[in-house]
């Protein structure tokens, strides 16, 4: 359809079709099934489930055409319904959640699964995806950073630009892709103490040097939504909030498609006290740009007479509504409502051998290891023992993969078996314990099981008589799946106690023992490190979970991983992240420390640094060479070393590159991320990698309030990890 069409049709339709536009239904409005449940179905006036927008938590090619078709019958245009869905890492093939995506430092893994995502889901009926989330987490108390792709504004930023390309393609009219939403807009990531849905306290400065920069790239990308987020910002909720939607992310950001609320995120300003009732709600949202409101009854009930009063303008309406009609014009929605779904294209499409491939490529990929002592991996030995809640457990995804079927999904056992049947390499199994203590919450429910002493006295035993047996150990611990997500707050960041006794039980046998854990955050693993020979992280790993980590501990892939956000000691260190101040006081690194910086109890650093992780091999970086040292605008530094692979088998390094900004008119972090190469190098082999560094990448939020670079001295440094030290100054100039 034409843009003069789309004006055509906006002109005829009436004030109540306009309003109605604007308004999502929960999917199970229309009598169907779906993933979450909102406003109760007999609580909904008519008018509004014929005429409402779109919807979201259904899918199903079938069920949905039904639904659009009865749905477009009655509308008085007969305009489409638009269906969205949380696909955040998997439709029917999971990927590794997304910060398990972060960890593979490739972007290209994760717009490959965002491609494989978008073809899946679009066959089943799904016409925007609520991904990705460029949430910038620091703080690994807040559950959902199981959705983020880490702490650094730089490597979120490629990643979410890169899922935006896989979701939507070159064309979103195109049936095999979605359009994508960028979320939660803005700072979401930042909420106090780690717990959800709370207030966030950034300065300007931290919020757009820091927190908006990821966002930025996926809008940049072509993401066709953005969702608001539930948090205040500067004591405004941000579906409130005009300043940070139509000033930053419409005028400044230059984003002209359609900014939807985050669930009840508008009627909720009633509870933050910032709005007295929900219409006032609704005409503070309007104002501040909030074209669609989800699975509250705020514009459905309120806007029309908003309008009528003149307490909203129509002018407001009028671009709210085009908008919507825009990105379902684009979608081809009003030529092929239906986007192309279908029962028999689902089924060719979904799980298919080339799908698992590149979801347990991804897995391979996104497995850190911290620690390799003994030589325990890969296994070399001829009888391995796999023990714990993860040694044949199907739920290996997140708790927002709710589209998949984790019958679907390929556990450690399985994978095992099937790997060693023809070999001389013995294997036994046992799960030890349960996953969780009694009486522990959980996003919907708490874990409570009669007897669960007793029961895991007779697991135990079987899994110590399993550990004698064996030659080796792997210890396969972790999260419960509901222990991350959304709602998911955690203050005590260790594995239950009854993992904690597994552990320490079985380390008694006295055998080589390498410990997976499986984890939507980072947890605080400083006993288990110290007494593993081997750890190894393999977040939620999805689908191809089992498969992708018996490639990798097995030995036919080296690990490559890096980690996207740092490990604590305790938790009393979080938030922590690795770009920070110096401080004016900074703890030294030799000598007495009294006055200065410091916990008396625990060291300032995390255990495990943004960026490291080990692989099978040993490799060594040079001093860092420039091509000079001096800097202009306009010019480039080339900053180059020499990576040598000086182990004895083929692996995959992440070389990075970090910049510090020596002096600034604002305090700057002790190094930022600004670049990074995965070099594949066989053993005895070496190579040259080379960065480019620009005067554009020195550029900050300055004193003058603006993004812009100042002269003096820099350090740029190439190494591993965030605590790299191998540096050499330049000048901008």
């Amino acid at each position: 359809m034409k843009k003069t069409d789309l004006k055509a049709l906006l002109d005829e339709m009436s004030l109540e079709e306009k309003v109605m536009q604007l308004v999502q239904l929960p999917g199970d409005t229309f009598g169907n099934d779906a993933a979450v449940t909102g406003l109760s179905n007999s609580g909904i006036p008519e008018n509004v489930k014929r005429l409402a927008g779109s919807t979201l938590g259904v899918w199903g090619a079938d069920k949905i055409k039904k639904i659009q078709k009865e749905y477009m019958d009655k509308h008085p245009h007969h305009i489409p319904l638009m269906f969205m869905l949380d696909v955040i890492h998997g439709h029917k093939t999971v990927f590794p959640c997304p910060l398990g995506l972060g960890a593979t430092f490739e972007p290209e893994v994760a717009e490959k699964g965002a491609e494989v995502q978008a073809k899946e889901a679009s066959a089943d009926g799904v016409h925007v995806t609520f991904s990705p989330m460029g949430d910038l987490v620091r703080d690994a108390r807040w559950g959902r950073v199981v959705e983020s792709t880490g702490e650094d504004k730089f490597l979120n930023g490629k990643m979410v630009a890169a899922m935006v390309k896989g979701y939507q393609g070159d064309d979103i009219k195109d049936s095999d892709h979605v359009a994508s939403c960028v979320k939660h807009f803005a700072a979401y990531g930042g909420a106090e103490a780690g717990r959800d849905y709370n207030n966030v306290e950034l300065s300007e400065h931290t919020l757009r040097e820091q927190y908006l920069p990821s966002y930025a790239e996926g809008i940049k990308a072509g993401a066709r939504m953005v969702m608001t987020s539930f948090n205040t910002l500067n004591g405004i909720p941000s579906s409130g909030n005009k300043w940070l939607m139509r000033d930053i992310l419409r005028k400044e950001m230059g984003f002209d498609g359609v900014l939807i609320s985050d669930w009840a995120a508008i009627a909720e300003m009633q509870n933050w006290g910032f709005a007295e009732t929900l219409k006032d709600a609704s005409r503070l949202a309007m104002e501040a740009g909030v074209d669609i409101d989800m699975c509250t009854e705020c514009y459905s009930g309120n806007l029309k007479e908003l309008v009528e009063s003149g307490q909203v303008n129509m002018e407001l309406l009028d671009e709210a509504v085009m908008r919507v009609l825009e990105l379902k014009n684009d979608l081809g929605l009003f030529e092929d409502p239906y986007h192309g779904a279908s029962e028999e294209k689902s089924r060719k499409v979904s799980l298919t051998p080339e799908s698992r491939e590149a979801a347990r490529d991804a897995v391979r990929k996104s497995l850190v290891l911290l620690k390799n002592k003994r030589e325990a991996l890969p296994l070399k030995v001829s009888k391995i023992a796999f023990i714990g809640p993860y040694a044949d457990e199907k739920e290996m995804r997140s708790s927002w993969a709710i589209s998949s079927d984790s019958s679907t999904a390929v556990t450690i056992k399985e994978a095992a078996q099937k790997r060693y049947e023809k070999s001389d390499v013995k294997v036994k199994f046992a799960k030890g314990c349960e996953m969780l203590d009694n009486n522990t919450e959980l996003g919907f429910f708490t874990f409570k099981k009669d007897d669960l002493d007793n029961e895991n006295n007779k697991l135990l035993s079987q899994a110590l008589e399993v550990a004698e047996w064996a030659d080796e150990v792997v210890l396969c611990l972790g999260e419960h799946f509901s222990q991350s997500g959304e709602s998911t707050s955690r203050v005590n960041l260790s594995l239950s106690d009854a993992q904690m006794r597994l552990f320490e039980e079985v380390r008694k046998k006295g055998k080589k023992i390498t410990t997976l854990i499986f984890t939507g955050r980072p947890l605080v693993l400083d006993d288990i490190e110290a007494k593993s020979d081997a750890l190894m992280i393999c977040f939620r790993p999805g689908t191809e979970g089992g498969n992708g980590i018996l490639d990798v501990i097995s030995g036919d892939y080296s690990p490559s991983g890096k980690l996207p956000m740092s490990f604590p000691y305790c938790v009393g260190q979080e938030p922590i992240h690795y770009d920070r101040y110096n401080t004016g006081r900074p703890k030294p690194t030799e000598g007495a420390t009294i006055f200065t910086s410091r916990y008396l109890d625990c060291p300032n650093e995390p255990k495990f640094c943004f960026g490291y992780g080990l692989t099978y091999s040993d490799f060594t970086v040079s001093a860092v060479s420039l091509s000079k040292d001096k800097l202009t605008k306009g010019d480039e530094i080339k900053a180059s070393v020499t990576v040598k692979n000086t182990g004895k088998v083929t692996a995959t390094e992440v070389v990075q590159l970090y910049i510090r900004d020596m002096f600034g008119s604002r305090v700057r972090p002790l190094r930022e991320l600004k670049g990074f190469e995965k070099v594949e190098l066989k053993a005895g082999e070496s190579k040259t990698v080379e960065f480019g560094i620009t005067e554009d990448m020195l550029r900050f939020f300055t004193i003058n309030n603006v993004f812009e670079s100042e002269k003096g001295k820099f350090i740029a440094f190439i190494g591993f990890d965030s605590e790299t030290d191998n540096g050499i100054e330049f000048e901008l100039v």
